[in-house]
Order: C-alpha cells, then sequence, then structure tokens
C-alpha cells in the first residue's frame, strides 16, 4: 500500500512485536485456514451433492441460496456481536454453527438424500459463515494495526491456502468415492477443534477495542455507518469482488464438467487451480500493495480476474481455459480482503463497517447462486459465467473509494 494506506516502519526503529500479538497474530491465520478448508471443502463435494440430490443447474442454484441467506441474517448484527462479546467468543460460536452446519448438509446429502436437510445444514453453515467472517477480520485488522505492517491480505491468504487444502481433499474424496457425508463431517471435526484451540490466542478484548460504547451507543454507530457514502461505495465494489469469487465457488467444478467434459474428480481440481491462484495472489498482493498502493494494484487485479474468466468460459483449449481459471484466482484475490482493510481504516469504527461492508458484499452470495443457476438452465453453466466478467468492467470506476482518508491536520 502507499503511505496513505498503510502504517510505514523503519524496520531498523521498529519495537519488538510484543508476544500477545505474535500469538494472536497466529491465531487469526489458523482461524483464516480452518473457514477456508471448511468452505472449499462443500464447494468441492458441490457435484457429488448435486449427483446424490439429482438436481438442475437451477434448483442446485436455489439450494445454494439457503448459505448465503443464513450470512445475510447474521451479517447486521454481527459486529455488534463481536464488539459486545469479543472477537474470540464469536469466532468460537460460530465456528459450532460452521461444523454442525458442514456436518448435517453432509450427511442429508449422502445418506438422507433430503434437499429439505441439505438446505436446513446450509442455513447454518452461512450463518456461522457469516458471523465468524466478520468477526475474524475484525481481529485481524486490530492485529494489523499492532503489528504496524500490512498482513490482512496474507490473513486471507491462509484462507485461500485452506481453500487448496480443502479443494485437493475433496478432489481426492471424489475419485476414491468417498462418501461426502463422511468426507463433510471428518472435516467438520477439524475445524471445529482447531478453531476453539486458535480463538485463545486473539488479543485479549481490552486492547482490541479502544471504547466500550453502550448498547444504544452501539445501534447508533451501526445506523450511522449505513449512511456513510464511502462505506456503502467500498460495499458495492467488495459486492462485485465477492460475486467474482463466489462465482467461482459455487459453479466453477460444475461448470467445467458440464461445459469442458471433464470427470467429477477434474472438475474439483480445476477449482483447485482457481484457489491455488487466489492463495498467490494473496501472497504476492501484499508486496505490491505496499509498493504501489491499493488503487493501482486493485485496478490491476480487476481486469486480470476479466481477461482470466472470459477465458475460462470462451477457450476453445482445455489447457488455454485452466490458464484463465488460475488468472480469475489471482485477480479475484485481493478485492474481498483489501475492502475489508479498506472498512477498518478508523480502528473505532471497524466493528460497524465492517459489518455492513460484510452484509453488501454477501448479497452477492444470495443473489449469484439462483442467477447464474437461472441462466444456466437456459444457456448452459459455462457461459452463464460470463456475467463476472462483464460486471467487473464497470466496477473500476469505485476503486478509487478504497484510498484511506487522510487524518485531520494532514497535509
Amino acid at each position: 500500500m502507499s503511505p496513505a494506506t498503510a502504517p510505514t516502519v523503519n524496520p531498523a526503529t521498529a519495537p519488538a512485536v510484543p508476544r500477545v500479538v505474535r500469538a494472536a497474530r497466529n491465531g487469526v491465520a489458523v482461524v483464516f485456514t480452518l473457514n477456508g478448508l471448511a468452505v472449499a471443502t462443500w464447494f468441492s463435494r458441490v457435484p457429488a451433492a448435486r449427483e446424490a440430490l439429482e438436481l438442475s443447474a437451477g434448483r442446485l442454484g436455489l439450494l445454494l441460496l439457503a448459505i448465503s441467506a443464513g450470512a445475510l441474517l447474521a451479517m447486521p448484527t454481527a459486529g455488534l456481536v463481536s464488539q459486545r462479546l469479543g472477537a474470540a467468543r464469536t469466532v468460537q460460536f460460530s465456528t459450532c454453527l460452521v461444523a454442525l452446519g458442514l456436518t448435517g448438509a453432509g450427511l442429508a446429502a449422502g445418506l438422507a438424500g433430503s434437499v429439505v436437510g441439505v438446505a436446513l445444514g446450509l442455513f447454518a453453515f452461512g450463518y456461522g459463515s457469516g458471523s465468524c467472517d466478520v468477526a475474524m477480520n475484525v481481529e485481524g485488522a486490530a492485529v494489523e494495526r499492532r503489528l504496524e505492517r500490512t498482513v490482512m491480505p496474507r490473513f486471507h491468504a491462509a484462507w485461500s491456502l485452506g481453500s487448496v487444502a480443502g479443494a485437493g481433499l475433496g478432489a481426492g474424496a471424489a475419485r476414491v468415492g468417498l462418501p461426502v457425508g463422511v468426507h463433510l463431517t471428518a472435516v467438520a471435526v477439524v475445524v471445529l477443534a482447531g478453531t476453539l484451540v486458535a480463538a485463545r490466542f486473539f488479543l485479549p478484548p481490552a486492547t482490541s477495542t479502544t471504547a466500550t460504547p453502550t448498547p444504544a451507543g452501539r445501534r447508533r454507530a451501526l445506523l450511522a455507518a449505513w449512511r456513510e457514502p464511502r462505506t456503502l461505495l467500498i460495499g458495492l465494489l467488495t459486492l462485485v469482488m465477492a460475486f467474482t469469487e463466489g462465482s467461482a465457488n459455487d459453479w466453477l467444478a460444475v461448470a467445467f464438467v458440464d461445459g469442458h467434459g471433464l470427470s467429477e474428480a477434474a472438475g474439483a481440481a480445476v477449482f483447485g487451480v482457481f484457489v491455488l491462484g487466489m492463495t498467490i495472489g494473496r501472497t504476492a498482493g501484499t508486496i505490491a500493495l505496499d509498493r504501489w498502493g491499493r488503487v493501482p494494484v486493485l485496478t490491476g487485479t480487476i481486469l486480470l480476474a476479466a481477461v482470466g474468466a472470459a477465458l475460462a468460459v470462451l477457450a476453445g483449449s482445455g489447457l488455454v481455459a485452466v490458464a484463465g481459471v488460475a488468472l480469475w484466482g489471482l485477480g479475484a484475490s485481493l478485492g474481498f480482503p483489501v475492502g475489508m482493510s479498506a472498512a477498518a481504516d478508523d480502528e473505532e469504527k471497524a466493528h460497524v463497517r465492517v459489518s455492513v461492508v460484510a452484509v453488501i458484499g454477501y448479497t452477492a452470495f444470495l443473489a449469484g447462486p439462483p442467477l447464474l443457476g437461472l441462466l444456466g438452465d437456459r444457456v448452459g453453466t459455462l457461459r452463464a459465467l460470463l456475467v463476472v466478467p462483464l460486471l467487473l468492467v464497470p466496477t473500476l470506476a469505485l476503486v478509487p473509494v478504497l484510498r484511506a482518508p487522510r487524518p485531520a491536520g494532514s497535509e
């Protein structure tokens, strides 16, 4: 990031990082990783769930809507809950719901063949994920400020690493014919146990916030955040970037199975290419953001995502299409974490602003699955993904809102 968007510290004179902050940094990274593992585990087995439930693309899109509905129900108040209970307790409670939902969806699909059971599981999964997403991003921003250097994209890179692991395990599970219920239950146990331990190392509540407002004050702050033009525009940009990422999560494996004639295992592997591109982009993106700043870097990555998504759909060669998926992942990698960082530029208002941006951003996950599913019924699942580049190009006009506001009195 540029000096206006991130703290700069001379390494030669920077004080040693306190032990509690290092521990919190590691705990946040583990939570992000395990959350990514849980999410990718489900999405890598969507083709298996679709086959077990015998769903069309349109009906599958409506089923996936349950995840978004749960997340959007949780997010409007997730910032207030995190501010009141603390990020650690919020993450622990929400991950219990994630594990319960993942297990329920897997068993309902693999054993019962119940669409209603899967929908209920996915709703709980989405509710827990939505709450956890806000809390872990707020905690990540607090750790970033105390480290006095840019680390938020690396937390999201940890999420992507978890996604890579989840996609890889999903491809392997599909190849060996592991029942989806057994697979999802095993992952849920690992995610829950690891998160409960890692969250214990988060920053103490006294150092995670700079003030303890009354409940009425917190509600007023939330309402005020919904009237801030910059916060709303950051939310709109994050919405498009969430759609860019979420459309791949929801449909990439299925689209390559249906549109490019790949096997279920190969479709899961292509999804792994996408999340690998996301991981690389978020790791290298930290260096790029520090050097060139948010606006030029996001402009470049959005263009990269548009080109990659178009190639993934239109390329006649399978290898070129997979290369497009990699570019799509690279280009989509920074939009969400930079949006979260921009929303949390002011620590005192980080909880409510991150909550607002998350609600707007996750609207993409509410509208995306049914939109692409219904469109896929008419033009094919693969070609429906052309919506992604068509939305990305006009979004370039929103990138300047990511600049951090100058402190009062600065030149």
